[in-house]
This record gives C-alpha cells, structure tokens and sequence, in this order.
C-alpha cells in the first residue's frame, strides 16, 4: 500500500514552522507570530493559572494541595468510570483489573460497605480533603 505524503504546501508548512519557532528555539516568549492571536492573560483581581497551586488567596483556602490534587488523581487513574456506582468489593475487583497498586488495591478494600456514586465520594470516604472543605456524603 502506497501512501501519500502528510505535508502541506510549502506556503503553509513555513507558517507553520514560523509559529512554532520559539518553541523548537526554547525561548520563554509567546509562541504566535501576531499579537492579536497571543494568548489573553487573566484581569486585574482574577486569580492566576497557577494560583490553586501556590494558595492564592483569592480562592479562600477551598483549593486541595498539590499532594491531594495528585494523590486523588492517582486514585481515580485505576479506577475505571464506568465501574460507578459501586460497592467496595466492585471497586477493589475493577483496581485489580487495572492493576493498581497494593497499596490503592488495600485502601480500597477498607472502605465502608455502601453504595459509592462518584471517585469524589470514595476519595472522601479514603479521608482525602474536597474542594470546598467538606463532602457530600449520604
């Protein structure tokens, strides 16, 4: 089977490269060749991209820190969505199908026998910190 080339015309392909110069360059500017196309930044008094992380207090401590957000991430990286609503036993079988680790696959198996809706419920139940500072538990 014979394939066809994937380049655009020439035209097209050195804007492109043009565009993406400063990033193949490493340079820390923006990257779009026209300034109206740069990226808008945030208004005065709105909170930075990286304020959950550096605990601006515009957002009032409702944020989780950066070993919660990763942690509860992992959580939810060996579990499978369509495994919910489930039972402990359900959760721990489908970890096991995504080969969690021991130690995601045992915290798992301590939960309380009930039904759990969402990951935001079970990370709650595993004693993790919401958004918001509580959890809306049955």
């Amino acid at each position: 089977m014979e394939r066809g080339s994937d380049k655009h015309s020439p035209m097209i392909d050195e804007a492109l490269k043009h565009d993406t110069a400063s990033l193949l360059g490493g340079s820390p500017s923006e990257s779009r060749s026209q300034e109206g196309r740069e990226q808008e930044g945030p208004a005065e008094g709105e909170p930075t991209p990286d304020a959950r992380l550096s605990g601006d207090p515009w957002l009032s401590g409702d944020t989780l820190s950066l070993d919660d957000a990763n942690a509860r991430a992992d959580l939810a990286r060996h579990l499978d969505r369509a495994v919910f609503p489930a039972r402990p036993g359900e959760l721990v079988e489908n970890a096991r199908a995504r080969h969690a680790p021991e130690d995601v696959v045992s915290s798992l198996s301590a939960l309380p026998d009930r039904l759990y809706d969402t990951i935001g419920e079970v990370w709650a139940a595993l004693g993790g910190k919401i958004e918001g500072g509580h959890a809306n538990l049955p």
